[in-house]
């Protein structure tokens, strides 16, 4: 198989390769593909692929518009989270306010429609952090992370069935939750990564007035 082009064929759905990938010669050559689900939110594909060492295997992946996370901070340091019911594991978790992008929606502004609508809080402060992959096996899902500051509270408005509570933890506790396994959501832990950098290594993120 030829390793000059690892890029996607042109009906391919996933994202386009990237234009110097320091692994391009572990590259897998996508021969034929089908949908096989289109939910209301995951569509899921299923391709056959040649390997880089010739062998044939099967990929099944979701295809997935990406999301905006937020660690909303209050001015005492104290950190904006909330506690929901994940279908999937059947038990609640804690986490930092997150939803999907809308179609031609920017990332912040995805955060700060998300972080109104599930909260009521306003931000006049945002910095982006960075991104995170959830589930690179079998997702094409990216995360967008993104703090904020400076709230100013306000009417949340949360959709029917959307059901959650706020809690505000200080980030001694978070970080203690983080260690004892209480807090177990791949953006939240990203995020623990970012605040760690800031209250502990002098790090700080480039803050943009909203």
């Amino acid at each position: 198989m030829s390793q000059s082009s690892p890029g996607p064929k042109r009906d391919d759905p996933r994202p386009l390769a990237l234009a110097h990938d320091e692994g391009a010669e572990l590259a897998e050559e996508r021969l034929s593909g089908e949908a096989i689900y289109d939910g209301v939110l995951l569509k899921i594909h299923r391709d056959e692929v040649v390997c880089a060492d010739g062998h044939k295997a099967v990929r099944e992946y979701t295809l997935h518009p990406g999301a905006a996370a937020i660690m909303p901070m209050f001015e005492d340091g104290t950190l904006l989270m909330e506690r929901q019911w994940r279908y999937p594991l059947n038990r609640s978790f804690l986490e930092f306010p997150a939803g999907k992008l809308e179609t031609g929606e920017d990332v912040l502004g995805s955060a700060r429609r998300e972080l109104r609508e599930e909260t009521g809080y306003e931000a006049t402060e945002w910095a982006y952090l960075g991104s995170m992959h959830p589930v690179i096996s079998y997702s094409t899902e990216v995360i967008h992370l993104l703090a904020a500051r400076g709230l100013v509270k306000g009417p949340a408005a949360l959709e029917a069935g959307e059901c959650l509570t706020l809690e505000r933890i200080s980030q001694d506790d978070f970080f203690t939750m983080v260690r004892d396994g209480s807090i177990t959501d791949s953006k939240t832990l990203s995020f623990a990564f970012w605040l760690n950098e800031m209250a502990y290594k002098g790090w700080t993120p480039n803050w943009q007035s909203s």
